[in-house]
């Protein structure tokens, strides 16, 4: 298998470990915050980054900045925190543009992210964009939330670390992936879907994700959709019509 090819499946599994650790991580800071004034809402977005590294064993290295916010009623819904981030963004492109500037997602002007790495290598590409969100298939953040200080006390009681957590990713390559973060996966289950291969030895195989972001309920698609755009926003504005 070609060399690019081995170092793009190399990428979405470092991609995918990277947002297992973040939302861990968000989940955590949710929960120590959940109640306050500086209580944490249910989603975060993250941005992937490549500098080369050529003592790397693929030559590269991954670098991820990420945005959360505070709880509120916009941070709430997802969709809409997706679309208008986009629309942030092209105001952004737009506004530095008029100035003759060029604005980029990690400032100084306009940033995008508060957390990660906050500044990059020269030359650093932009190769995706995720989602990491506390809502699963357990139930709504602010429900399993209320539910971990609801139990009794006697008998197993269920922590922060028991919870499960999500990641949606688009990378420039055209990957999607779909990370589901269980903490009691059986061993060997990784809870990664992809419509790319994460095996860089199968040539050839029959991927049944291979229309991922087509799949799920209508809440799941909305996210798809709005995620796409975002990336497709900054993908035109950071490679500038160059390949991805």
């Amino acid at each position: 298998m070609p060399q690019e090819v081995r170092r793009w499946v190399d990428l979405r599994k470092q991609v995918a470990y990277r947002c297992k650790r973040i939302n861990t991580g968000h989940m955590v800071e949710a929960d120590q915050r959940f109640g306050g004034r500086e209580a944490l809402g249910p989603h975060g977005v993250m941005l992937f980054f490549v500098s080369d590294a050529p003592a790397e064993p693929h030559g590269y290295r991954l670098h991820t900045a990420y945005r959360l916010w505070l709880a509120s009623p916009d941070s709430d819904d997802l969709p809409r925190l997706l679309a208008d981030l986009d629309g942030v963004a092209r105001d952004n492109i737009t506004r530095a543009a008029s100035a003759r500037r060029r604005w980029h997602p990690l400032g100084p002007d306009g940033s995008m992210v508060n957390g990660g790495d906050m500044s990059l290598p020269e030359h650093a590409t932009y190769v995706g964009l995720g989602v990491s969100t506390l809502d699963s298939d357990q139930g709504r953040w602010y429900q399993l939330a209320h539910t971990l200080r609801d139990l009794p006390a006697t008998g197993h009681r269920l922590s922060v670390f028991d919870l499960k957590g999500q990641a949606y990713v688009l990378l420039t390559d055209g990957t999607a992936m779909h990370i589901d973060r269980d903490p009691h996966a059986r061993l060997g289950v990784d809870g990664i879907r992809c419509n790319r291969t994460l095996d860089a030895d199968r040539v050839t195989y029959y991927n049944r994700h291979e229309h991922l972001t087509e799949d799920g309920d209508d809440a799941t698609r909305a996210v798809w959709r709005h995620l796409g755009a975002l990336h497709r926003t900054l993908t035109a504005h950071l490679h500038g019509g160059r390949p991805a």
